[in-house]
């Protein structure tokens, strides 16, 4: 018998989430049947979509619900080799027993010498958004401007240093002086801080006084509605997150520039990185090879320990975080 440690959903978060919102509990696993296996949990992901996912996916007492890259200390599976890493859906767990449905081995040729937490990010997840969102959703070309929000975390830092890849000019905003420092560390062309600055619009055009070819969104909010003015003429936004609003008790209303998006001609679409599934396996192979060749920088936010899993969850959505946020066991 195995003992599990897992998070769970003690009460639906009003607003931000809050400590006494989560209990730790232990349990005991039974011995892997057939077509089994028994994982442990070495590092686990904290995303931004847990808060709104949580409110209309999960009942109070449900183990919270989240991506970890795990160990196969037991199989019954022969998919699944003892000592190989798989990438699962296991939520807050420290150990979890499961019939291997959704469980995505660790590609064998993942390199040595490249952290298996990366996974979880710029080479798993937000690293495929960033990738669908550039070439899918928006075709960014190179020559063209691109604008981002929430620039240094997870997914919009990789977004920057590929469209610098592809011959872009980016400008990034981000909440802090150190991520403004970390995202011209990557290349951007201009980032500032909007907790700081005086006029959003003002900021926006001198950063680019042409305007902005594509808007990669993270944020919601005003932010959005100040960015669609300075788009030109058939820009395109991929709308990829609304952290802004994800602690809001009720949604946010107000004035959405339709006009703006009529005159333009602007083509706005949400999308999530699912979409393209099939593509995975050379699109995850194209991101290790710019890792390797030091065209993206990896940075990622550690918090050690499964205890701490609210306090990192929490932190997130502070945006206490610069790069991609982890839990290592």
């Amino acid at each position: 018998m195995v003992q599990a440690k897992t998070w769970i959903l003690t009460k639906h978060f009003e607003g931000s989430p809050k400590e006494s919102d989560f209990e730790l509990k232990v349990e005991e696993l039974p011995e892997p049947k057939d077509g089994e296996v028994l994982l442990e949990a070495v590092f686990l992901s904290i995303d931004p979509y847990m808060r709104p996912f949580s409110a209309f996916r999960m009942k109070e007492g449900d183990v919270m619900i989240g991506t970890q890259v795990a160990k196969v200390i037991q199989s019954k599976n022969p998919a699944f080799a003892v000592g190989s890493h798989v990438v699962g859906r296991c939520g807050w767990r420290t150990h979890t027993v499961c019939d291997g449905t959704d469980l995505i081995p660790v590609m064998p040729e993942w390199p040595q010498d490249i952290s298996l937490s990366l996974a979880l990010g710029t080479i798993g997840m937000p690293g495929l958004t960033a990738v669908y969102g550039i070439e899918e959703v928006l075709g960014l070309k190179a020559g063209e401007t691109l604008l981002v929000n929430a620039a240094a975390g997870a997914v919009g830092s990789v977004v920057g240093q590929i469209a610098k890849i592809k011959g872009c000019k980016v400008v990034g905003s981000a909440g802090s002086d150190a991520k403004v420092a970390f995202l011209k560390e990557l290349g951007f062309d201009e980032a500032f801080n909007y907790k700081t600055i005086g006029s959003l619009e003002e900021t926006l055009k001198k950063a680019s006084p042409e305007g902005y070819d594509c808007f990669f969104e993270n944020v919601g909010g005003p932010f959005s509605t100040v960015a669609l003015q300075q788009m030109k003429d058939f820009g395109r936004i991929a709308v990829c997150g609304s952290i802004s609003t994800y602690n809001d008790t009720t949604p946010q209303t107000g004035p959405y520039p339709q006009f703006t998006m009529i005159v333009k001609q602007l083509k706005m679409e949400g999308f999530m990185q699912s979409r393209w599934e099939h593509k995975h396996p050379e699109t995850l192979k194209r991101l290790i090879g710019w890792v390797k060749e030091g065209k993206l920088q990896c940075r990622e936010h550690t918090t050690k320990g499964f205890e701490n899993m609210p306090a990192g969850f929490m932190g997130l959505l502070k945006g206490e975080n610069i790069g991609k946020a982890i839990i290592a066991v």
